[in-house]
């Protein structure tokens, strides 16, 4: 397959704020600026996108990051360092908690513009 994910833009009415937190949170480099975007590179030359633009009242999105269990440690220390509320479940029906799907671990957790970002350390299995 010769498809490859390159990057998603989220909208923020900050976007300086949301992509620094993100870039923390991640334990990546802080963003860089291209145009109008705060850009959080990526493995694989992807990057995730924050811009101030498309803010309205339809919703949130939502982003899933594929990390090592060192990583995963490290994200979720941060998260718990900084009191910042988390669930086992993208429904938030398990506050201050993780998974354990599909073999591995997860976490869901807001950005300041309530984007709702994943973790997980194992993919989700392909049915």
């Amino acid at each position: 397959m010769a498809i490859r994910f390159n990057h998603t833009i989220l909208p923020a009415r900050d976007a300086a704020r949301a992509a620094r937190f993100t870039a923390e949170i991640l334990g990546l480099p802080a963003p860089r600026v291209s145009g109008i975007f705060q850009v959080i590179d990526l493995a694989d030359e992807a990057s995730l996108d924050y811009a101030e633009m498309w803010v309205d009242s339809r919703g949130h999105h939502h982003v899933a990051f594929l990390v090592t269990d060192a990583e995963f440690d490290a994200i979720l220390a941060r998260i718990r360092e900084r009191g910042i509320e988390h669930w086992a479940d993208p429904f938030k029906s398990r506050p201050g908690q993780i998974n354990h799907l599909h073999g591995g671990r997860g976490v869901y957790f807001d950005d300041p513009e309530g984007n709702r970002l994943e973790c997980i350390t194992a993919p989700y299995a392909k049915e």
